[in-house]
């Protein structure tokens, strides 16, 4: 058994901030939220965190890459475990590696991969991102459009394979139709919109065909406008779906997203990186569709100038959330941890301080920057 305590924390927890908080862990599990009287009471094991802010660990539903990998490049297990090394120094504690749009024999590797990297106990990996290849040339973004197709039935039982862990699928409904949309979700595959030139009637059906939320709102999709409300409009207005966004200050302007905080039900808004392998790497520059993709300035872009991923952590859009949307600490926090979980259908173990819960935290200085990291109990800082 493997007992130890944090204290001295200003603990974000359900029902608030617990200032001089304290967590006795146990086998990976949080046992107790008390104070440092009573954390001493359960174990000598007492580690002082001097202060500083004790938050769940990140959730991150989009990373291409980090530490100088991306997944397209690298589809193995390793190369997912090198993504989430690189991550969790920012504090992600639980990822879904993304697959951008690719053939049908890496999209089988990567799913084969993220299954081996499942039974080999890789730290935080959940499952996997399919973004695209179900998608529409009009939205491309960075993906290549060569590479978009409407899949036959052998392709969505390929696509949807992956029995150890969750499937996340970003697609455009109009490109799909409601038929396959609910065909992918009764197969357990939870189905995002993304990437889209669809009407807001089409993503309408899709919402009803099964739709479970949006891929980075506001980026390439059909926009709000007063007489066509598009996939944003549609986004905005339904209380069900969640909407995943990049907050970085480049991929949607600040005043955006604070209608969208407005506009949506409370809760249905979850941050995202959209991370590429900059992250965590010396390199600014990465290999995708053999056209090489450089960070400047923290903004990445391709060759024609469009954004390609961002180069965001999530600690840094927890930061942004606060500083450039006014979101309280505790709330760009739920965003970032409790919010995914619950998107996830994961948050009886994830997302929340509770005792009970697996003791995936993040610990934060006054400047929001990482002090440390635990993963199941263990520390994984670095």
């Amino acid at each position: 058994m493997s007992r130890f305590a944090l204290v001295n924390a200003r603990v974000l927890a359900e029902a608030g901030i617990v200032d001089g908080g304290a967590l006795v862990i146990e086998d990976g599990r949080i046992i107790a939220l008390t104070d440092a009287a009573g954390a001493r009471a359960r174990t000598d094991d007492l580690r002082d965190l001097g202060g500083a802010w004790l938050a769940p660990g990140f959730i991150d539903l989009q990373v291409n890459g980090g530490g100088g990998v991306l997944f397209n490049n690298t589809p193995t297990a390793a190369g997912i475990a090198a993504i989430g090394r690189a991550h969790r120094r920012f504090g992600t504690t639980a990822f879904l590696p993304t697959l951008i749009s690719d053939g049908a024999d890496t999209m089988r590797r990567a799913i084969a991969a993220t299954g081996q990297a499942i039974a080999n106990g890789v730290d935080g990996v959940l499952g996997i991102h399919l973004e695209g290849p179900y998608l529409a040339p009009a939205r491309k973004g960075t993906h290549d459009a060569r590479q978009f197709r409407v899949p036959d039935e052998d392709e969505m039982a390929m696509a949807t394979a992956l029995d150890n862990g969750i499937t996340l699928m970003t697609v455009a409904p109009e490109r799909l139709g409601p038929e396959r949309i609910a065909a992918l979700v009764a197969r357990g595959a939870l189905v995002f919109a993304g990437h889209t030139a669809g009407s807001y009637e089409q993503i309408r059906a899709g919402l009803d065909a099964g739709l479970r939320g949006f891929t980075h709102l506001f980026n390439a999709m059909s926009p709000l406008q007063g007489r066509s409300p598009g996939a944003v409009g549609a986004a905005l207005e339904d209380e069900a779906s969640w909407c995943g966004v990049i907050v970085d200050g480049v991929h949607v302007h600040p005043g955006a997203l604070r209608v969208a905080l407005a506009a949506k039900r409370p809760g249905k808004l979850l941050l995202v990186t959209d991370a590429m392998p900059m992250v965590g790497a010396e390199s600014p520059s990465f290999e995708l569709y053999g056209e090489t993709i450089t960070a400047v300035d923290g903004v990445v872009r391709n060759a024609a100038g469009a954004l390609a991923g961002s180069a965001l952590d999530m600690a840094s859009a927890v930061r942004n959330s606060v500083r450039l949307l006014g979101l309280p600490l505790q709330e760009a926090v739920r965003m970032a941890a409790l919010y995914p979980a619950q998107c996830l259908g994961l948050d009886h173990e994830r997302g929340r301080i509770a005792p009970g819960l697996r003791a995936d935290l993040v610990a934060l200085d006054d400047r929001l920057q990482v002090v440390e990291t635990w993963i199941g109990g263990s520390s994984a800082t670095g």
